[in-house]
């Protein structure tokens, strides 16, 4: 036991819960890496977009980590807008207010875009058309992207945000020192709340955008049978 633990017993407790909070993040994190990547593979191969794959910088902070995953959906953001934008154009209006219809039946837009899609890519797949509808004229999934961005900005912005990553996989007193380091000892325990605040609204917006990009593939590969 550590000397300062015997002045302040409620230490190794709050080493533990540090340590669970940002093995939490590291997880998250890797989530959004890999589920980011997985939407940027199907925007190449189906929407002709040519963007670049991240990775996580296990040498970097939780903060440039967090504004790789930003930049890469802003890019990701910018290449559906120029869809969204063909398709207005291409489309009557009555046709393209009915794929921004919730109400609308999922096979029905599909069968819109495919009237148009030839003539934005050049060429005309069912699968195309799939990804155009589960992306471009749903709501839900620009709102979850757009949730995703925002939690991540908050994370990065906060407390430790400059905690490096490769502390994560260290133990459980080494996350504790590094942390220790970054921020001043009067402020742990607000880092350690304002951790545990941003982690459940980080889990939450992690996993729908995951399930959203999941949601994406298996149209694609059900399109492509």
């Amino acid at each position: 036991m550590a000397e300062s633990d015997l002045l302040y017993p409620e230490n190794p407790r709050r080493r533990e819960e540090v340590h669970h909070l940002h093995q939490q993040l590291l997880d998250c994190l890797s989530d959004s890496f890999r589920a980011t990547n997985e939407l940027i593979e199907v925007l190449n191969m189906h929407l002709g977009c040519r963007l670049a794959s991240i990775e996580m910088n296990r040498n970097g902070t939780i903060k440039e980590n967090c504004d790789t995953i930003i930049q890469a959906v802003m890019k990701i953001q910018k290449e559906l807008q120029k869809v969204d934008e063909a398709l207005k154009d291409k489309l009557e209006p009555t046709l393209y207010r009915k794929l921004q219809d919730i109400k609308e039946r999922e096979t029905e837009k599909i069968a819109i875009v495919q009237k148009v899609i030839s003539v934005i890519l050049g060429e005309a797949t069912s699968a195309a058309s799939a990804v155009a509808v589960k992306l471009v004229g749903s709501n839900v999934t620009t709102g979850i992207i757009n949730k995703l961005v925002t939690v991540l900005a908050q994370i990065g912005a906060s407390l430790l945000g400059s905690i490096g990553v490769a502390v994560l996989g260290l133990g459980i007193d080494m996350v504790f020192r590094a942390i220790l380091g970054a921020v001043e000892k009067t402020q742990l325990q607000a880092a350690i709340k304002s951790y545990e605040k941003h982690l459940v609204e980080f889990k939450s917006a992690s996993e729908k955008y995951h399930h959203a990009i999941t949601e994406v593939t298996n149209t694609v590969k059900h399109q492509m049978k």
